[in-house]
């Protein structure tokens, strides 16, 4: 009952704090537009004045948004969903808030009304709701990664998913989530990574999960329907939430579907809709491309003088590359090398620090003093900015791989070349060269079946950061 009535005081808070800012926005939109309202600007005035003919209308917007933005879950903090979403489903609400109104203000004739106040207003509101949502998030994640309101998990199956999945969870600290352990009846800790724990086998789960206060249960099994029912059955009684990592999910579209046949529930992992979404992809490309050339110019001629200045040899390095479809294209970038480092690399291929077809090497010798600082910081790559306007790549995707490192992989790759190359992606938030080419080419994939373009301004978002870092280039 205490966390019934804590649940819907959140809601309320978060309810009201959306209600403040609402009056703020339409009062700083009134102040901007003083001279279209033939009243004094005043919360009072704006709101509750009777010779405001337009306050009903406003104090009507206010329980419109509210209703909204209650129908698109945004009075509750899932820690899952990614922060761009949840500004995705704010601007959302906000134009269907604002429509409705325009629709409103048609049907009721109100003559006079100042539109630009209404449009403002809607600006601010979309603007405001998204901040303090990011601030609130941005200080849940910190107080969960404290250890406020942690969860108490355990996984089913020690397998390559079991494991990848603890890997992730431990990386989202934001959630919250504590990997007890595992359950499975031929894993032993012997043949798992150092820290990995087996709690017990499969049929354990009820005593287990009393013993360790089990709050989330993760399935990543579906060998045996009949303890699957089992373990939904004993969670239902221990009141512990199951969570299912769906079989082939690697192969599964982001935005599956999820519908009925009558009584039985369908999940539709892919869906060819998929496809045509990658031409919006496209203009996005285009116009921060060329936003991105425009704004950086002055960094580009910087570099390119030093670059000049600190070793003999050409500003710019080109490589041949594979792109979409297997074209073939020249990847442009800042030389970081010496001028002859293509001659050198066949001495040098003994001394690989990654595993797989990719040459990397911590103190590769080529590398110029300049060339050490660009990679760090991931300045060498800017110049393909023009390789996102030429349609050769794109600001997001699988990076690509020289010719002749991906003509000796086997096929599993090659479905990295459905879909034009980025300059960053999962690769590079996620541990750049430090992550093994197995795991590259695993992220790549899903990247290429869970595409969305909220999925790229997430990468983007988390680029950032990275290369501010720099940590994992070399």
């Amino acid at each position: 009952m205490a966390r019934i009535n804590r649940y819907l005081f959140i809601k309320l808070a978060y309810m009201v704090i959306d209600v403040l800012f609402m009056a703020l926005a339409v009062f700083l939109a009134c102040k901007f537009r003083a001279s279209t309202l033939p009243f004094s600007i005043t919360f009072e005035n704006i709101f509750f004045d009777p010779e405001n003919s337009v306050r009903s209308l406003l104090l009507m917007w206010i329980p419109i948004t509210i209703f909204i933005n209650q129908s698109n879950a945004l009075y509750e903090t899932k820690r899952e969903k990614l922060e761009s979403i949840e500004v995705f489903q704010v601007f959302r609400a906000v134009v269907v808030s604002s429509l409705s109104m325009i629709v409103l203000i048609y049907l009721v004739k109100i003559e006079g009304f100042p539109r630009s106040i209404l449009l403002i207003s809607a600006v601010l509101i979309a603007i405001f709701f998204s901040v303090w949502r990011i601030i609130k998030r941005s200080f849940i994640e910190y107080l969960v990664a404290q250890g406020f309101n942690n969860f108490r998990a355990l996984i089913i199956g020690a397998g390559k998913v079991g494991l990848m999945l603890e890997q992730e969870l431990n990386k989202q600290s934001g959630l919250g989530i504590k990997v007890l352990g595992y359950l499975d009846d031929f894993k032993t800790e012997q043949n798992l990574p150092s820290g990995a724990k087996i709690l017990g086998k499969l049929a354990d789960f009820p005593t287990i999960a009393k013993r360790e206060f089990i709050q989330q249960v993760y399935v990543t099994i579906h060998n045996d329907s009949a303890f699957f029912l089992k373990v939904l059955e004993d969670a239902r009684d221990l009141g512990i939430a199951v969570r299912v990592v769906p079989q082939g999910f690697e192969l599964m579209q982001s935005e599956f579907n999820k519908y009925n046949i009558g009584i039985i529930p369908v999940l539709e992992y892919c869906d060819t809709r998929n496809l045509h979404r990658h031409q919006g992809k496209r203009l996005f490309d285009l116009a921060v491309g060329w936003a991105l050339l425009i704004g950086a110019f002055p960094i580009f001629l910087t570099i390119a003088i030093l670059v000049k200045l600190a070793s003999p040899g050409p500003v710019f390095y080109f490589s041949k590359r594979y792109g979409r479809r297997g074209q073939l294209f020249d990847m442009f970038k800042f030389r970081s090398m010496v001028h002859n480092a293509d001659k050198l690399l066949r001495e040098l291929k003994k001394h690989n620090d990654v595993d797989g077809p990719i040459f990397k090497m911590r103190k590769d010798p080529r590398v110029t003093r300049m060339g050490a600082f660009l990679r760090k910081y991931s300045l060498d790559e800017l110049p393909q900015i023009i390789n996102v306007i030429k349609g050769d790549m794109s600001l997001v995707g699988p990076r690509p791989l020289p010719i002749e490192q991906v003509e000796r992989e086997d096929f599993r790759q090659l479905k990295r070349l459905d879909v034009r190359p980025g300059i960053t992606g999962l690769w590079q938030i996620r541990g750049r060269s430090d992550v093994s080419f197995q795991r590259l080419v695993k992220w790549d994939i899903w990247y290429i079946n869970n595409w969305s373009f909220w999925l790229d301004l997430h990468i983007l978002w988390q680029t950032l950061p990275v290369v501010l870092k720099g940590r994992g280039a070399y």
